[in-house]
């Protein structure tokens, strides 16, 4: 298994797929699950290719969720080796995407194969949902494909999707959960005038000082046995002409909340609305939802990942919830029991991003011991 999934993992870091460009890399995929008898879906929203592949019919469905676009490599002269080149050195695969997440998305299609060649007349569903949409917008990858399943009502009852999940060695952690992302674009206005005629005008910043002080220190809950505390960060902040004789007209702050599920957005907005009319500011704001918290308790795809990932790693993984967000948070809409697990994150998105090799093939023997798991009866 180890060399197959090295040699797709390498053919598809060879294709420069930033997003949403996929390069080809779905149609790769493709033509290898079609011989296996998948059926074969295409799913294209605007610029973003979406791929939809089942073999099987009927319950459990079981889907390997994983995304074929990657983020920009920056300055290429910093690269040990070309980003694209898919270079293996000492055990080690260097390349953009190498572990987010072409790797692990090898890894999911080798491991999908092997099973299938094993047990053609499987029980369930085995499907694979692929994108090239995850790493920029995320406005036309999985979450239209979701909302073309659930309006077909098509359901998943558990995914796995191949973010690398592991922190210090590979199964030290399984994802069953994320916290929700919520943006504002707060515009705070004031009346620009002559620094030296305040009275003649209305700073906008010193209105808001008072607000942002409560903003930044307001406790939104304790958060939960899964979920650390919501908590706020102000991103950016601009207010101006540049001159330092003008008293500015318009403040402009963008603050992100990562939350739990003590709280929603709905109580977020409201709470902040709250704020702007306890200090009278006048004022526009734009909210932006990037994805609603989600968790996966204690069940059949959180046993029988922890189960493979012990049996493969000898690792028992602990369950976290923490870091960004993933194509995971649409997925769960759904009602599927959703996990995360893949290779270590340590150079994601960073120069010289790679990944071992040895861990990939760990990774598709998870992936495979998943399968047993949870269709072996």
């Amino acid at each position: 298994m180890k060399n197959s999934i090295i040699e797709l993992a390498s053919e598809l870091i060879r294709r420069p797929s930033v997003s949403p460009d996929d390069q080809g890399c779905q149609q790769v995929i493709a033509e290898r699950l079609q011989k296996l008898g998948f059926q074969i879906e295409w799913m294209p929203f605007n610029d973003t290719l979406n791929l939809w592949a089942k073999h099987g019919v009927g319950s459990p469905v079981i889907t390997f969720a994983g995304h074929t676009d990657v983020v920009p490599v920056g300055d290429e002269k910093q690269w040990q080796y070309p980003p694209f080149s898919a270079q293996i050195v000492d055990d080690v695969l260097y390349g953009r995407g190498a572990a987010d997440m072409k790797g692990s998305l090898a890894a999911m299609v080798v491991a999908v194969e092997k099973f299938v060649k094993a047990n053609p007349n499987h029980q369930g569903t085995i499907a694979l949902l692929i994108t090239s949409d995850e790493e920029a917008a995320a406005k036309d990858g999985t979450v239209c494909v979701v909302e073309t399943l659930m309006a077909r009502n098509e359901p998943i009852d558990y995914c796995i999707v191949g973010e690398p999940s592991s922190s210090q060695k590979l199964g030290d952690i399984v994802k069953n959960g994320r916290r929700g992302s919520i943006t504002a674009n707060l515009y705070i206005q004031g009346i620009q005038g002559h620094v030296a005629y305040p009275h003649l005008a209305e700073n906008p910043v010193h209105k808001a000082l008072a607000f942002l002080s409560e903003l930044t220190t307001y406790q939104w809950d304790n958060g939960n046995e899964f979920f650390p505390p919501t908590s706020l960060q102000i991103a950016n902040i601009n207010a101006g002409t540049g001159s330092n004789n003008v008293i500015p007209g318009e403040l402009y702050v963008q603050f992100n909340l990562r939350y739990c599920t003590e709280v929603t957005d709905e109580i977020i907005k409201k709470t902040v609305a709250e704020m702007l009319q306890k200090y009278q500011l006048t004022h526009r704001i734009e909210w932006n939802l990037s994805g609603k918290p989600f968790l996966t308790r204690n069940g059949k795809l959180v046993e029988a990942t922890i189960s493979a990932v012990q049996k493969i790693t000898k690792n028992t993984p602990h369950l976290d919830t923490g870091g960004g967000t993933s194509d995971a948070r649409f997925i769960a809409l759904m009602g599927a029991e959703v996990v995360e697990f893949g290779p270590l994150n340590k150079t994601i998105h960073k120069v010289n991003e790679c990944v071992d090799v040895n861990d990939l093939a760990k990774c598709g023997d998870v992936y495979q011991q998943i399968l047993i798991n949870l269709l072996d009866k």
